[in-house]
């Protein structure tokens, strides 16, 4: 038949623009893949397989599903507009011709196409803006990731603290228990008064109390892990294991300003104030009237030999001059906005930044007196008093005072060895390249 060759002809001039509109962009064209799951951690545990877990958590997830879907907006954006395609009849004869739809009736029949050409990089701009926002969105899953694995860090370090302070405590408990069977025997033997015995058993009785509480900081150690892993406790529960962190002080960074500059979350405010510019451009490439081609092929049969037509036409959009300003002043105010949160994100991350290495400074100098002097005096009076307590040169009050002094020393050591860790952890996830 004829249409289709006709049909063919008529949209030939479309087919390049077609073609434009079905070209993947480049670097966004690959199939979203699903991001890999957590597996299963053991009941050992070390720090590095905690941040591995921690970079897979679902709120980590999250955020790269967002960075995934930034990404599809780009090819959103990088479509020229689609070709209409129209078809239709008009004056038809309804006083009753007969014959051959095509070529006898008297209808007149009609096939056009059109398309707009955008001007003013319209297209270039606006897929510049989608790509600036997807970058941002690729940051903030990064500033997600780390945050997560901040959070990790600190839950896997309280859960070494709780550990060190459960077997502390248990250490304690036998100790107390055996001084209060030993002041029992004593006791019977006519060694010891009634009241100090007493003594020992209600000493006894506070360790165990403690140990208690020790286990059930364990268990909602684990608990708060799980929540920043992604992942249930197994049923005999997680041990982690690892080193302490030394007590060294840190070396002040040459340059705070490039630190602050390379992390996820400036680098996110930088890329949506980049997105805008090009938003704001776009906004006043709206003053380009953006012209509309087209062209018809028309057939009526009349009995002549020009019944075949073809048209071409142009139709211009006509602006008024304060047409766009609403959209240009929006584009402009929404710029600002993105610059004010740039300036704001570079302050707190500085401010973040230092406060960190102060901690680290801060902790690494406590954790040192604790290691040095305070732990060290405090087992030492301890050892002494049970050497004198027995040779009976020392009451059992100053023993109990002294086993109290050594006990919450070592307690306090653990929580100060904790927090120097966090410290030291979270300025080196939070500074690393």
């Amino acid at each position: 038949m004829w249409i289709p060759a006709g049909l063919l002809a008529l949209l030939w001039p479309a087919a390049p623009l077609l073609a434009q509109t079905q070209t993947p962009t480049p670097g966004v064209g690959a199939p979203v893949r699903a991001a890999p799951a957590a597996a299963p951690l053991g009941a050992v545990l070390n720090l590095e397989q905690v941040l591995q877990a921690a970079r897979l958590n679902p709120d980590a997830q999250a955020a790269q599903r967002a960075a995934q879907a930034a990404r599809a907006e780009v090819r959103m954006a990088d479509r020229a507009p689609a070709p209409v395609l129209s078809a239709g009849v008009a004056s038809i004869d309804v006083a009753g011709s007969s014959g051959g739809f095509w070529h006898q009736r008297r209808l007149d029949k009609s096939i056009g196409v059109d398309w707009t050409w955008e001007r003013g990089h319209k297209r270039a701009l606006r897929t510049e803006a989608a790509e600036r926002t997807a970058r941002a969105a690729t940051a903030d899953g990064q500033d997600a990731q780390v945050l997560q694995q901040i959070g990790a860090l600190g839950a896997f370090y309280d859960l070494l603290t709780a550990q060190e302070r459960l077997q502390t405590l248990q250490e304690l408990a036998a100790s107390a228990r055996a001084l209060a069977a030993g002041a029992e025997r004593r006791l019977q033997a006519g060694d010891l008064s009634a009241q100090d015995s007493a003594r020992t058993r209600i000493e006894a009785a506070r360790a165990e109390a403690d140990l208690q509480s020790a286990l059930l900081l364990h268990q909602q150690a684990m608990q708060a892990l799980a929540v920043w892993i992604g992942q249930n406790v197994p049923a005999g529960g997680w041990r982690a294991e690892g080193a302490w962190p030394q007590a060294a002080a840190p070396a002040t960074p040459a340059d705070i300003d490039a630190l602050v500059e390379r992390r996820p979350d400036v680098l996110a405010a930088r890329e949506r104030l980049a997105a805008l510019d090009a938003a704001l451009q776009g906004a006043l490439a709206l003053q380009r009237a953006d012209p509309t081609l087209g062209t018809t092929f028309d057939h009526f049969p009349t009995g002549e030999k020009t019944d075949r037509l073809l048209a071409v036409r142009v139709s211009i959009p006509i602006h008024g001059a304060s047409r766009f300003e609403g959209d240009i002043r929006r584009a402009l105010a929404e710029k600002d906005q993105a610059q004010d949160r740039l300036d704001k994100a570079r302050i707190l991350a500085r401010a973040e930044l230092l406060g960190l290495l102060q901690a680290w400074q801060s902790q690494s100098e406590r954790l040192r007196g604790y290691e040095a002097q305070i732990l060290p005096q405090a087992r030492q009076v301890a050892a002494l008093a049970e050497l004198a307590y027995s040779k009976g040169g020392l009451s059992l009050t100053d023993l109990l005072d002294a086993r109290r002094t050594l006990r919450a020393t070592q307690l306090e050591a653990a929580v100060v060895r904790g927090e120097h860790a966090r410290a030291q952890g979270a300025w080196r996830l939070r500074t690393a390249p």
